[in-house]
């Protein structure tokens, strides 16, 4: 049995910032990874996804070009070039990782699957290692929801649909959340049929209905065909075609089948009651706000311990430990719900919905100003959505802001940045920025504040 000072079961990417800087230490560390390194924003997530998603919108732009005043022809799209060049990038990133962790000398990497012996022992493959502090950075892995025959037709998850090699003639996608929509828009793009099937009444569902509105309508109007209020009842493959039953009724035929449904936690097979962790009713691992389990010098970090469900909450809570570790002071409930959904135009999200300022009791100022009155918007013919503002009227801060147009996605964090510094909007509103920019109409979208009913 070998002992590390420090053991980290999983290499999502939480792995690497605890690596940079537990490795100048000198102390011993262990890695343990059982699929390919990097976990799964690398090798199935961010990385790959969102380089799909820019060659989908340069092939979107590309047809625009009669818009734009030029024209660029017939535009045939190369599907297995996209896919290489989408592979060539997450392998990058990687095998990076990968490299840096074999090249790093206190750093043993062991390509096994690991689960707990006791608190402060995991086995490995044939090998056993204890470790001082330990690390869980398991992820979480797709949900198939219990849909009747499903396991009898050839379904695949986002990361078998992004390892598929050939272009789906007609793409059906079960889920309406963010994985399905930014998939369905691009693949759509590429020139697959795309059928949409969510079982509640809008997409999205934990978004405000205006903003999931907007959102249905764009993919709408690129000729996806959307399901709400629609749940999957059976499966079955059927004349060469895979046929999806509606339990309200009817049928959904198309060549292949995306079942984008949800994430469960992957703290089922690293045995957690051996390390006496505590899990809640969905399996995730509980944590306090230091991200610590309960069991003395065991953490749990990314998105195994539920507490967020992307890269960059992974990354925080890295921090946090590494703070706790050391003399910082950062605690999860610090920070602010902050996403993006990469669809086109994207969508940024921070702080409250409106329907939950709403519900917490907040006295709530909105302001809306779509896109097709922001003139940079106007200038680069991008004017779908709209940036939505809430404001706190007994303190003059900002609860929530809802970004759909051009640069979302970038826009919003300097709307975290604000709610993180405590900035009234008054002082905002006094803030100059650059001309001509989408965000610079940002402080004058407080103008038109006006209370919520």
């Amino acid at each position: 049995m070998t002992s590390y000072q420090h053991i980290i079961l999983g290499t999502g990417q939480a792995t690497g910032t605890l690596l940079g800087k537990l490795i100048p230490t000198g102390e011993s560390i262990a890695v343990i990874e059982g699929n390919k390194v990097g976990g799964s924003c690398v090798n199935y997530g961010c990385t790959p996804t969102k380089t799909m998603v820019a060659s989908a919108g340069a092939i979107h732009k590309a047809r625009q070009g009669d818009f734009y005043g030029f024209n660029a022809g017939d535009i045939e799209v190369d599907y297995s070039r996209i896919h290489r060049r989408m592979n060539a990038v997450r392998n990058e990133s990687s095998d990076g990782l990968e490299n840096w962790i074999n090249s790093s000398d206190n750093v043993t990497l062991i390509k096994e699957w690991g689960s707990f012996t006791g608190p402060k022992s995991i086995r490995a493959g044939s090998e056993e290692v204890t470790g001082e502090t330990i690390y869980i950075n398991t992820g979480t892995k797709p949900f198939a929801p219990p849909i009747k025959g499903l396991d009898s037709v050839p379904w695949m998850d986002s990361a078998r649909l992004l390892d598929l090699e050939e272009l789906p003639k007609h793409l059906i996608i079960i889920g309406g959340g963010y994985i399905g929509v930014e998939l369905g828009q691009v693949y759509r793009r590429f020139g697959s049929d795309v059928t949409l099937i969510q079982r509640d009444d809008q997409l999205m569902p934990n978004e405000d209905e205006d903003v999931a509105s907007a959102i249905q309508d764009i993919l709408k109007e690129e000729g996806i065909e959307i399901y709400c209020n629609s749940e999957a009842a059976s499966a079955e493959s059927k004349n060469g075609e895979i046929v999806i039953g509606l339990k309200s009724g009817g049928t959904v035929k198309g060549s292949h089948l995306l079942v984008a449904a949800g994430r469960r936690p992957n703290s089922d097979t690293i045995n957690p009651e051996n390390a006496g962790l505590k899990l809640d009713k969905r399996g995730f691992i509980q944590v306090d706000d230091y991200c610590r389990t309960g069991t003395d010098g065991v953490f749990a970090v990314g998105d195994v311990n539920g507490e967020g469900a992307f890269t960059h909450t992974s990354v925080n809570d890295a921090e946090i430990v590494l703070d706790y570790l050391g003399d910082g002071s950062r605690t999860i409930s610090q920070r602010e719900t902050i996403y993006a959904l990469f669809s086109d135009p994207p969508l940024g999200r921070v702080g409250m919905t409106e329907k939950e300022a709403l519900e917490k009791g907040y006295n709530v100022l909105k302001s809306v100003r779509p896109m097709s009155k922001i003139s940079r918007a106007k200038e680069m013919g991008e004017t779908k959505g709209f940036a939505k503002l809430l404001v706190d009227a007994d303190t003059d801060l900002i609860l929530g802001a809802s970004i759909l147009g051009p640069g979302g996605d970038e826009i919003i964090n300097m709307f975290a940045a604000i709610m993180h510094s405590g900035i009234p909007c008054r002082e905002y509103r006094k803030v100059v920025l650059v001309h001509p920019t989408v965000s610079e109409l940002m402080p004058f979208v407080l103008d038109g504040l006006e209370p919520v009913n």
